[in-house]
């Protein structure tokens, strides 16, 4: 599977559809028919991903020793919280209301991409989001150079 890479905004049109990106659907590949959306558990957002990557987490929890309080957060959370939504013919989808109702999303949502999945956010809020990430990042000092010089010297990474 292909990543999920940089960011669109795109306007929610009068029947409360949106495009999908053109490169997050060739992410997603040819036989892929929509996406699955969740509330994210850390942000103001929703998260995005293909039914293949629900389906490749719910195996990932199978082999894990979770505690039972654990399992069920997760289980109600991202399986129980989760959409599947179709494309249209033009690659567009229909965000439900509650969902948008609950990250604030309104007349434009911003797609950004996170490798495997991706996440949509309010434009407005993506943008305080993105400012106070960045401002994180060079607080811990984080570059590219130096996680991969972290993993091709043998090390663990940052």
């Amino acid at each position: 599977m292909a990543v999920f890479l940089s960011s669109f905004v795109n306007k929610i049109d009068k029947k409360g559809r949106v495009s999908v990106p053109a490169p997050f659907r060739a992410a997603l590949g040819t036989d892929t028919a929509g996406i699955v959306v969740f509330r994210s558990l850390q942000y103001e957002a929703l998260e995005g991903c293909s039914i293949a990557h629900l389906e490749l987490l719910s195996e990932s929890l199978e082999k894990q020793d979770l505690p039972p309080d654990v399992f069920e957060l997760i289980e109600t959370t991202i399986f129980g919280g989760s959409v599947q939504l179709p494309f249209d013919g033009e690659g567009r989808i229909s965000l439900p209301q509650p969902l948008m109702t609950s990250v604030g999303i309104s007349e434009e949502v911003a797609f950004v991409g996170r490798r495997k999945t991706f996440q949509i956010w309010d434009p407005k809020k993506l943008a305080a989001h993105e400012s106070d990430a960045r401002s994180k990042a060079r607080a811990k000092d984080i570059s590219l150079s130096k996680i991969i010089a972290a993993v091709t010297q043998g090390g663990k990474g940052l």
